[in-house]
């Protein structure tokens, strides 16, 4: 997703909307600053052509070619595509017009566009299933269906959407793919593939969000006129991270820039409780991130059977052995140990490699209520979190929380399936964090940081290639690695989920396959 557009003058796409959102923020453009609905309609249209345009260019495409043919509904999507329609003519383009449903049922300013068309002299047709000559056209511009529709399309919106998905022409969708749910990414049976989408005004968070992202293709945000101004006042609350949103909402480089007469204590004390017999390497991996992620010092607190194994694996990393009864492992040993050791650290993460044991949650309930430092849980701890019932009856915590669910392990916080999870990430996510006054990191394909302010910031780095053992401990390192240099929690987790991500990109660039990566690439591309 780019942060600007192809074409027209720069514009800022960080605000992701919900498509209530989306109608409330045209109703204040229409109604309370005055810009005509019409207007919209028509830079809408010219934005769409244009970014048509320059996909055509960027494919070497020639003008001469056959024309696009432009699939209308009968709502404000199909009259923004029938304003297309006119740029493309004028950019010398050829477009067709094929209603999905009689011209005669367009209404308000999409029926204004049909008038306009036909004044005009464009070949239209009304679609008939089976009888489209998909052949005769260079590609597909998808207007059928807007952020205003809901469930899946029916006939003979359904049928025509099918059709053009197995037409094999290229699909350029206004504003969101037909089926695509604009709130969740969700995608309806059927729903339009599309290979570029110019998503208006502000982008979509369905755009944003896993199955829909795959759908949308390449997405552009195009400006049609609503200032950003009316997203603040509104005000919207999900956001695409990226380098603009950290320099103007934290006021952050990226990477963090560094003073020169620093040294190690100004980039803070990290903590890092984790590892067991089973998992020792995922303490290593978590120490090791929380080194790469800028944290002047860490200290790697284990069992202390354990330290002899590891001792020169990393050695910038300092070893605290815990007294553990020689059972090598988390369950005899005294959380009283870990808060000594936490009274000068600037951030502390625990669950990474720890196993589950026998009265781990009130163990950690300990660390939840007296280290005074910002907590990151990940793993086992969160994990122990949900055997006990989740957070409800525990106590507020005066410093941080940061959570890093995975969705398997926010299914189980949250006692739900996880395909229900994955079906409304961002939600969820707000809601969690909200009702429990932490900061929530839903991994995954586009990784959501929800706030208990009710911000939501949705992550576009990373790739496949980072689904592998070990790439979540080294989150919960980089997180931690933040926090200890200073920055506030949300900023450290919505920051630190970008790097991560970022990292893993270069990475995977580096390797024949992103299916090669591992955990210690990502720590190296840090």
């Amino acid at each position: 997703m780019r942060e600007q557009p192809s074409s027209g003058s720069e514009y800022n796409p960080a605000y992701l909307v919900t498509s209530e959102e989306m109608r409330e923020l045209d109703r204040h453009a229409i109604g309370t600053i005055g810009i005509p609905s019409v207007v919209l309609m028509e830079n809408a249209g010219r934005a769409v052509a244009e970014e048509i345009a320059a996909w055509m260019r960027r494919r070497g495409f020639e003008r001469a070619q056959k024309p696009w043919l432009i699939l209308v509904g009968k709502g404000n999507n199909g009259g923004d595509g029938l304003v297309a329609a006119r740029h493309l003519r004028a950019m010398g383009i050829g477009a067709e017009l094929m209603y999905a449903v009689p011209p005669e049922r367009l209404a308000g300013e999409a029926a204004l566009q049909r008038d306009i068309a036909a004044k005009l002299g464009f070949a239209a047709s009304v679609y008939a299933p089976g009888q489209v000559a998909w052949g005769r056209f260079a590609g597909i511009v998808d207007a059928l269906l807007g952020t205003g529709t809901g469930g899946a399309p029916r006939e003979p919106y359904a049928s025509l959407i099918r059709e053009a998905n197995e037409s094999g022409l290229p699909i350029i969708a206004v504003d969101i793919p037909s089926g695509l749910d604009a709130d969740t990414g969700a995608v309806m049976d059927p729903c339009i593939r599309a290979d570029l989408t110019v998503t208006l005004a502000f982008c979509k968070i369905g755009l944003a969000q896993y199955p829909g992202a795959a759908y949308a293709g390449e997405v552009i945000v195009r400006d049609i006129g609503i200032p950003e101004e009316a997203a603040r006042r509104h005000p919207v609350r999900t956001f695409l991270a990226g380098p603009r949103l950290f320099a103007e909402r934290f006021g952050l480089e990226v990477p963090p820039k560094r003073e020169a007469d620093s040294h190690k204590g100004t980039y803070g004390h990290v903590l890092i409780v984790a590892g067991s017999r089973r998992f020792s390497g995922a303490g290593l991996l978590a120490a090791r991130a929380a080194l790469r992620g800028g944290a002047g010092l860490v200290t790697w607190a284990l069992p202390e059977r354990l330290e002899g194994a590891v001792i020169g694996k990393a050695p910038e990393v300092m070893l605290a052995g815990v007294r553990d009864g020689g059972a090598g492992d988390w369950s005899q040993t005294d959380p009283e140990q870990l808060l000594r050791l936490a009274e000068d650290k600037d951030a502390l993460v625990a669950g990474p490699g720890m196993d589950r044991f026998a009265g781990g949650a009130a163990w950690l309930q300990r660390l939840w209520s007296e280290a005074r430092c910002p907590l990151v849980l990940d793993a086992d701890a969160l994990n122990m979190i949900a055997e006990a019932g989740g957070l409800a009856g525990w106590p507020k915590r005066e410093g941080a929380a940061i959570l890093t669910p995975h969705p398997g392990e926010m299914a189980r916080l949250a006692s739900l399936p996880t395909r229900e999870v994955q079906a409304n990430r961002v939600g969820l996510a707000r809601e969690y964090a909200m009702r429990h006054g932490v900061i929530l990191v839903l991994k995954g394909a586009r990784t959501v940081t929800a706030t208990p302010a009710g911000d939501v910031f949705v992550n576009t780095t990373g790739n496949p290639g980072m689904a592998t053992g070990g790439s979540g401990d080294a989150l919960a390192g980089v997180i931690a690695a933040l926090l200890a240099q200073g920055l506030a929690a949300e900023a450290a987790a919505a920051l630190g989920v970008w790097l991560h991500g970022a990292a893993g990109d270069r990475a995977a660039a580096a390797r024949p396959t992103p299916a090669s990566l591992i955990a210690g690439d990502i720590i190296e591309a840090l």
